[in-house]
């Protein structure tokens, strides 16, 4: 279902003002690292960003009386903001020195944090910047496998690598929400399989108009409040 159209009709995307935005504001950082020498394909780093985020959910420490349990609650009570931001170097270092979870793709990397409060980023992370995440896929990706969860990006938007990643992560925590338990272990078991890809114009029509789950972007950077941005195709949803 679109999450723009819950039965409370409070989506954490929306951009319309809801109950949401009285509730304390959180954001959770991820990190990709970006080596001069080294940059991580933009199709890798999606993907691992959006695992990264499914890994943080799925984590112990999220969940019940875990140490990052409540912060996360109070992320998902609040709008769901995510920031990317670049680090290479010792900027990268000093971010594995905190508290996160590193998730690996082919190449790529992303560190993953607990919530943070939008005005109160550690300093190691508010030094790191978010511009220049553009990075490219030499090869066009692959067919996407049909069996396995895909996010699928609107072909109609130009976003930047670390805007896309934001919006892939996005993608699969609406997908993440509509699983039951069973389901979300059975994905978390077989270490979060997904492909992010561009949809064409004539199936990103037949997707925005299936009831998979659909991030309606608040707008806040890049794109215009409101845009369709991911279509969450799980196959347990279909």
């Amino acid at each position: 279902m679109s999450h723009d159209v819950t039965p409370s009709t409070d989506s954490p995307f929306r951009s319309e003002p809801t109950a949401r935005d009285q509730a304390p504001q959180f954001v959770l950082p991820l990190v990709v690292r970006m080596e001069k020498a080294a940059p991580p394909a933009r199709t890798d780093a999606l993907e691992t960003a959006a695992r990264a985020v499914l890994v943080l959910l799925g984590d112990e420490r999220s969940v019940g009386d875990g140490e990052w349990a409540e912060v996360v609650r109070d992320w998902q009570d609040a709008r769901i903001r995510k920031v990317v931001r670049r680090a290479r170097g010792a900027e990268w270092r000093r971010a594995e020195a905190l508290p996160g979870i590193t998730v690996t793709g082919k190449a790529a990397e992303v560190r993953v944090f607990p919530p943070v409060p939008l005005d109160g980023w550690p300093k190691e992370l508010a030094k790191l910047q978010v511009s220049g995440t553009d990075l490219d896929d030499p090869e066009p990706p692959a067919a996407a496998d049909a069996s396995a969860p895909v996010l699928w990006l609107s072909p109609d938007l130009d976003m930047s690598a670390g805007k896309a990643m934001a919006q892939a992560g996005h993608g699969a925590q609406l997908a993440w929400w509509e699983l039951s338990a069973e389901e979300r272990a059975a994905w978390r078991d077989a270490g979060f399989p997904l492909a992010v890809r561009t949809a064409s114009p004539g199936r990103w029509a037949e997707l925005t108009a299936s009831g998979l789950p659909l991030v309606r972007d608040a707008g806040f950077t890049e794109i215009a409040p409101g845009s369709c941005t991911v279509v969450a195709d799980h196959p347990a949803l279909r």
